[in-house]
């Protein structure tokens, strides 16, 4: 008895079918997955932009110039004066408006401290280091008796001339 060649074909083409789904699933699973990867890192990086974004912006800085300052210096032997040109750093508007209402006396202090240097004293790089931070205390100080210091983040020369 001779078998039949059909039931040999028949027996094949399901197990062809079966690898067939199977192979199909396979690239579905492994593109859903690749996909699914690529998405939450897609969202951890929008997370990270959003925090990025709700952390405190960096303000611009602050600055309020103040008028040209024309002063005699202390005689050291003979007499000299200075010109100077400064701006004062501070952290808010509000800060700087604070400082404006009371220009007549900021301007006062300063004066008060530059007629006490002899050139000798400010020409150096240490010497306009020091004056800054003189500057800064001295416009610090609260104008009122018990009233708040002034915020002064720093002191900038623009022109510093001693003839």
């Amino acid at each position: 008895m001779a078998q039949d060649p059909k039931p040999d074909a028949e027996a094949a083409a399901p197990a062809s079918k079966k690898k067939l789904i199977i192979i199909i699933a396979a690239v579905v699973l492994l593109a859903g997955g690749g996909g699914a990867a690529w998405f939450l890192t897609q969202q951890k990086s929008d997370h990270k932009k959003v925090e990025a974004k709700h952390e405190e912006p960096a303000h611009a800085p602050v600055f309020l110039t103040l008028e040209t300052f024309t002063v005699n210096l202390q005689a050291d032997p003979d007499e000299k004066f200075l010109q100077l040109d400064l701006s004062l750093q501070v952290p808010t508007p509000e800060a700087a408006e604070a400082i404006k209402v009371q220009m007549p006396a900021v301007r006062s202090r300063l004066l008060m401290l530059l007629t006490s240097k002899s050139a000798s004293e400010i020409s150096t790089v240490e010497g306009k280091q020091e004056l800054t931070e003189e500057i800064v205390a001295e416009v610090k100080k609260p104008f009122a008796a018990g009233g708040k210091p002034q915020e002064v983040l720093g002191v900038f020369f623009t022109s510093f001339v001693i003839q």
